[in-house]
């Protein structure tokens, strides 16, 4: 038993030990800060798998936070959400336990959807990064902002370009060390921009070709860091520091819609697009001769557009738009098709890793869980996740999973 002259000692260690959880809580790394998860490649590190998987998922609350296909984003107890409301892009965020909002900030951001992009709605369409205690947004028109991860509090903002991405920007920013990359401008004339994440002082901008809606990557090759995205007409790999174009590769699509997030498998970055063959290029720095990107494989069976892949060791698993959807399983490698699905699958989807599973979450409002089986498609179960279409895809933190359907924020836990 203690002392009484020891209680008070005692009392403080309990205190102290409470604010070291609630601070290791604040400070944790994000579970999900960024497009694709922690690592940018569809590899839900921090997500355990349960032993069985349950007949349902358990429901832990339900809010409307606003339209927009734009992902949910976590980071020790926040999750953050860029949606619309009318005219108004909002950026919130939301207690992961109870849904309570903390903070939320708006920006007036009239938009006006091309004909041809009216069921996918005025956006935002671009999913938030967070890091170091900020939150960088990119809304449809292009307006980019930072916020204070805790506060809300707005910490610079870019205005939006005269002349918009034809159907709205869509490339969710990334953030490197103490800069935040982002494909700026509008139709034909954009401008990838390197920003100082605190500042936001321009520190470099690659201007040779308008925004694809494809996301950037960063990935080492040769021993330099690249910048690696689909722009409106091309595969491009840029310097990450410097801001200079190392090598291109031309990519024609339909309306020029490159979307779909390169994937780094070894020494190869994979690429696709619509009614475009699914390609491995190797990345190459010769002395004296520059930077190539040389193809490696192709695979004519398998054409992504909008969903892009994930990979498990050597083998890349992803959705193509081929048959009204098909998942598919390719050997990284090769190229060689290992198998597809029927098809009728889902207009898009959300391919995540998560151990030895797949987490694919449809527009259909279904996540389906299946073995990351290269020899075969293995399903284990399908859940029900929302009731309207769910483009925006869902983040994961700990046991739990985060869905953004058209207008609401759902969360699940198993």
């Amino acid at each position: 038993m203690f002392q009484s002259s020891s209680v008070p000692a005692f009392q403080g260690l309990i205190a102290a030990i409470a604010l070291a959880a609630v601070l290791a809580e604040a400070q944790s790394p994000a579970a999900w800060p960024q497009w694709r998860g922690p690592a940018r490649d569809g590899v839900a590190s921090g997500f355990t798998p349960p032993a069985a998987w349950p007949a349902q998922l358990s429901k832990q609350w339900e809010i409307t936070v606003g339209a927009g296909h734009s992902s949910p984003v976590a980071a020790g107890n926040r999750i953050i959400v860029h949606s619309r409301i009318a005219n108004r892009e909002i950026v919130a965020a939301y207690d992961l336990k109870s849904g309570k909002q903390l903070w939320q900030d708006g920006v007036e951001a009239p938009y006006t959807v091309n004909p041809a992009a009216t069921a996918h709605g005025p956006g935002p369409k671009a999913t938030p990064a967070i890091a170091d205690g900020r939150v960088f947004s990119l809304g449809i028109s292009g307006i980019f902002s930072a916020h204070d991860l805790n506060t809300g509090k707005l910490l610079w903002r870019k205005n939006a370009p005269k002349t918009p991405v034809e159907y709205g920007n869509a490339s969710s920013p990334v953030v490197d060390g103490s800069t935040v990359i982002a494909f700026l401008g509008g139709q034909n004339a954009g401008a990838l921009t390197a920003i100082d994440a605190a500042t936001g002082a321009v520190k470099w901008e690659w201007k040779g070709d308008g925004p694809g809606y494809s996301s950037p990557v960063i990935a080492t090759f040769g021993g330099a860091r690249l910048v690696i995205v689909q722009s409106q007409t091309k595969l491009i790999g840029v310097h990450a520091t410097r801001g200079d174009l190392l090598w291109q590769v031309p990519l024609k699509t339909p309306y020029e819609q490159n979307s779909v997030t390169p994937i780094v498998i070894g020494d190869l970055v994979v690429s696709a697009g619509l009614d475009n063959p699914t390609l491995a290029f190797r990345i190459i720095a010769s002395l004296g001769k520059g930077w190539s990107a040389e193809e490696r494989w192709r695979n004519d069976d398998v054409s992504m557009y909008m969903s892009s892949p994930a990979a498990i060791g050597t083998t890349l698993f992803g959705l193509s738009n081929k048959n009204r959807g098909q998942f598919f399983a390719i050997d990284g490698t090769t190229g060689k098709t290992l198998w597809t699905t029927k098809g009728r699958e889902a207009e898009n989807a959300s391919i995540v890793r998560a151990g030895e599973f797949l987490l694919m979450s449809t527009t259909n409002s279904e996540l389906i869980v299946a073995r990351a089986n290269p020899a075969r498609y293995d399903e284990v179960k399908r859940y029900s996740i929302a009731n309207s279409a769910t483009w925006a895809h869902p983040a994961f933190a700990g046991r739990t999973i985060i869905v953004k359907d058209v207008d609401k924020l759902i969360a699940w836990s198993l």
